[in-house]
């Protein structure tokens, strides 16, 4: 939005805005994307789509208090935040979000795109698809697939594999 241009943020200077990125790319090679993501992932890969286009690189970033394996991969914009742990064989793809004390465990897949929330817990061998978003608090049993662009609620208990496109949310059975 231009009315946020030179504006601060958390102390920090706004010197753009998406209009501005093909401009900024000759002066600041990486970018990271830190929309977050609730009902729709579309912004977050319209927004991905767009930077890689331009030509910048996306970074991983882990913070210092996270956990990744040495036997574990993350890909390109994605973040691992604070106390998060992600276990052997655990894969994470593209730009997603694995948030505060999230736990993914042995070969557990993340597809890019995906946000998996504050305090979930993704048991061995689970499978999270394109774009979903699981949600602070929810446990996902080991085993399972989830398709893409699904949406599970927050502190939601999910037993059953969920085909794309499912939501999770309220009084499902699952």
């Amino acid at each position: 939005m231009r009315e946020e241009l030179h504006s601060k943020h958390f102390s920090y200077d706004v010197i753009g805005t998406d209009g501005d990125l093909p401009r900024l790319v000759k002066d600041f090679p990486f970018a990271l994307i830190s929309l977050g993501q609730i009902k729709t992932p579309d912004h977050r890969i319209r927004l991905y789509q767009q930077i890689i286009e331009l030509g910048f690189q996306l970074p991983t970033i882990v913070s210092p208090s996270a956990h990744v394996s040495v036997h574990a991969s993350v890909g390109a914009g994605s973040i691992v935040m604070h106390s998060a742990v992600v276990n052997a064989g655990a894969r994470v793809g593209n730009n997603c979000i694995i948030n505060t004390r999230a736990l993914l465990e042995h070969d557990v897949v993340v597809d890019d795109h995906c946000h998996i929330s504050t305090g979930t817990i993704l048991n061995g061998d689970v499978k999270i698809g394109v774009g979903s978003f699981v949600g602070s608090g929810s446990i996902i049993k080991e085993g399972l697939t989830l398709g893409q662009r699904c949406v599970v609620g927050m502190g939601r208990a999910v037993r059953h594999d969920q085909p794309d496109y499912a939501r999770i949310t309220g009084r499902n059975k699952l």
